[in-house]
């Protein structure tokens, strides 16, 4: 088995500059939400993803693939969302292994208390740090990155 081509300088650089602002992003993503709300970052991504559903609700296992993470756990996640009363699961009709998590009222008023605070964060994080041209370009980055990445998933 032939070994891969080690990263040139410029290679290092981008894989080290990126590997930096995801940790610092994340990080102060997840503290300004834990501090402030209580909540991890896949928490509030799961109330999102839910509040923007038809009838505010999604099969566990969709929403695990759209959160890119294992069914376990979601499933973790969605049992301490269950205990602070801002998610239920219910069964899905005719398919006795299928569960639904689904959005309560309460759910949707912590989403809406969250989100002026993750917004500020966001932008002073990320958004509000790059030219216009760079948020493109970023997009269009990470975009090919995903578009990658989708089916190996």
């Amino acid at each position: 088995m032939t070994q891969p081509p080690w990263l040139d300088s410029g290679e290092m650089a981008a894989w080290n500059a990126f590997l930096e602002a995801s940790h610092r992003v994340g990080r102060r993503v997840e503290h300004q939400l834990r501090e402030q709300e209580g909540l991890s970052h896949p928490q509030y991504e799961i109330l999102v993803w839910l509040a923007e559903a038809p009838d505010r609700e999604v099969r566990m296992s969709e929403l695990a693939t759209q959160l890119v993470t294992s069914k376990s756990g979601v499933t973790y996640q969605i049992g301490k969302l269950e205990k602070a009363g801002l998610v239920r699961r219910r069964s899905c009709p005719g398919d006795d292994r299928g569960v639904f998590a689904v959005l309560t009222d309460e759910g949707l008023e912590k989403l809406r208390s969250a989100a002026p605070g993750h917004l500020e964060v966001v932008r002073a994080s990320l958004i509000d740090l790059l030219t216009p041209e760079q948020l493109e370009a970023l997009r269009d980055s990470l975009g090919a990155v995903n578009r990658g990445l989708g089916s190996a998933d």
